[in-house]
């Protein structure tokens, strides 16, 4: 999962970059970067780390421009490198600037065509680099020396059918524009607002509603699936369907746990749609628990506060905040190596243990996927003193890879793989454990009567891939290549090195 950002403004744009990237890092924490265009010189700068470390005052001082793109980045084959680092350039045709949120499903096949067909080369493992060299070999077949937003959009065209899976685009042409796209099921966010300044309008694209919120943009729409949002360079704004047959199909997970509680994607609020899970689990615990012996509804925090006093408020059960967050750490769901997960849940949370102490404890969690954060927080709570221990998640068991951008893809990770409900609780330790079943998560996001959603892409619970084109031999190869990537960081660790230490990358700016 990553976030992207773009802004074409009438004043000089890096503070904006810096600060939308700020409001997206839940978004992603291994690495950030941002590109300017000044006139049609491209100023940059991308590393690993969090944005706040990455971009310094010598560094803001050289992003100059009116016009940029940025990103934040986390990684989804489990490896970490620099090289990976977002925005992606490619110099031919017109120099053109990427940043990519999402999976392509078919990155192998594309590279091998961009290599054979299209004369490209590929410098990372990144499928971002894919995607913007088809983009660019998109337009440059239009041969113009001059482009304009129908060319783009054609180009656009040309990527739908070419690519396959998950992806919200921004990219970056200097002297022409910001162009801002989706992928035709809609699977991964992407919107884009408007202010107006002394200058005249200035517009942003970005992953979520929130990071327009935050400095000043008023949001105007998503960019439906198979759209293309383009901004020209003086600000004329134009839109056009590059799809024949899209249908909307965001991913689930994403108002579960990935986006913050007040964005509001596809016309769906995150805040309400995790409040209306909270009900939904409490009325499946009446339904089929109804002795329950629940003394208190604690969170496991942040992402399930909202579910969790919800869920609690419908039971007539108390609600207590029984975790202490350290938020000098990261989100460990997106950490990018397992071994770092395991170290970071006890660095990341204490329990407050008046809340515990001689009660049966009901936590409530967002989900449950690997199990590693889970069985510790469970044992956490014991150690607190709490009689029992319940477990209930506010999404149902995921038990399928995800291939659409989100750090899960290896079914052996996944806890629930293969394993009951029953086998489940017995490997977590808890004493009774809850799942939301996958209709009632669906009912309580969707909402039928505001939101325009046709489906959602609900693969990590029930092993449906919405694209059509994921087979038993790509989810294998799939666990072949992420368990190599992890064999190499863990070897990389061990040894004291990174990847970019050895391979010697340099990073100008």
């Amino acid at each position: 999962m990553c976030g992207i950002v773009g802004v074409v403004g009438k004043h000089p744009v890096n503070q904006l970059l810096y600060d939308a990237l700020l409001v997206l890092q839940h978004r992603g924490q291994d690495a950030a970067g941002i590109v300017t265009s000044d006139q049609e010189k491209l100023h940059m700068r991308k590393d690993n780390g969090l944005a706040r470390d990455v971009f310094r005052t010598r560094h803001m001082l050289r992003l100059r421009g009116n016009m940029g793109i940025g990103h934040v980045r986390y990684p989804t084959a489990g490896a970490s490198s620099s090289a990976e680092a977002q925005p992606f350039y490619v110099n031919s045709p017109y120099g053109i600037v990427l940043a990519h949120n999402g999976n392509l499903t078919n990155a192998e096949e594309l590279k091998r065509d961009v290599f054979v067909d299209d004369l490209r080369h590929i410098n990372t493992n990144s499928d971002s680099e894919i995607l913007l060299n088809v983009f660019a070999h998109e337009l440059q077949v239009q041969n113009k020396l001059r482009i304009d937003e129908q060319d783009i959009f054609n180009a656009i065209e040309g990527v739908h059918r070419r690519c396959r899976g998950g992806y919200a685009v921004v990219a970056m042409i200097p002297g022409f524009g910001i162009v801002g796209f989706r992928d035709p099921h809609g699977i991964r966010p992407i919107v884009y607002g408007k202010r107006e300044t002394t200058g005249g309008t200035e517009y942003m694209v970005a992953s979520e509603s929130v990071a327009l919120d935050t400095v000043g943009f008023n949001l105007v729409s998503d960019i439906a699936p198979g759209e293309a949002v383009f901004i020209s360079a003086d600000g004329e704004i134009h839109t056009r369907q590059c799809a024949p047959q899209p249908v909307l199909s965001p991913c689930i997970f994403e108002f579960v746990y990935f986006a913050r509680p007040d964005s509001v994607i596809d016309n769906i609020s995150v805040h309400k749609a995790r409040s209306r899970m909270g009900k939904k689990l409490a009325a499946k615990i009446k339904r089929t628990w109804p002795g329950h012996d629940i003394d208190v509804v604690i969170p496991v925090p942040d992402t399930s506060r909202t579910a969790a006093l919800q869920l609690a408020n419908h039971l007539g059960v108390p609600y207590a905040e029984g975790f202490i967050k350290n938020r000098y750490i990261g989100r460990t769901f997106i950490m990018p190596g397992q071994t770092v997960r395991k170290k970071s849940v006890r660095q990341k949370l204490n329990a407050i243990h008046f809340e515990f102490r001689k009660k049966n404890v009901l936590l409530v969690d967002d989900s449950i996927v690997r199990g590693t954060t889970s069985r510790q927080i469970i044992e956490m709570a014991r150690e607190a003193g709490a009689k029992k221990v319940y477990l209930a998640s506010a999404a149902p068991p995921v038990r399928f890879p995800n291939v659409y951008g989100i750090d899960m893809p290896a079914a052996s990770e996944l806890v629930a793989h293969g394993r009951s409900e029953w086998d489940i609780e017995r490997l977590l330790g808890c004493d009774r454990l809850i799942f939301q079943d996958l209709q009632d998560l669906i009912e309580a996001v969707q909402k039928k009567t505001k939101s325009l959603v046709d489906r959602f892409d609900t693969s990590v619970f029930d092993g449906v891939y919405i694209t059509g084109d994921v087979s038993e031999d790509y989810l294998a190869n799939l666990e072949r290549v992420r368990g190599e990537a992890a064999r190499t960081q863990k070897t990389a660790d061990d040894s004291g090195e990174n990847e970019a230490d050895m391979i010697g990358l340099y990073n100008p700016a």
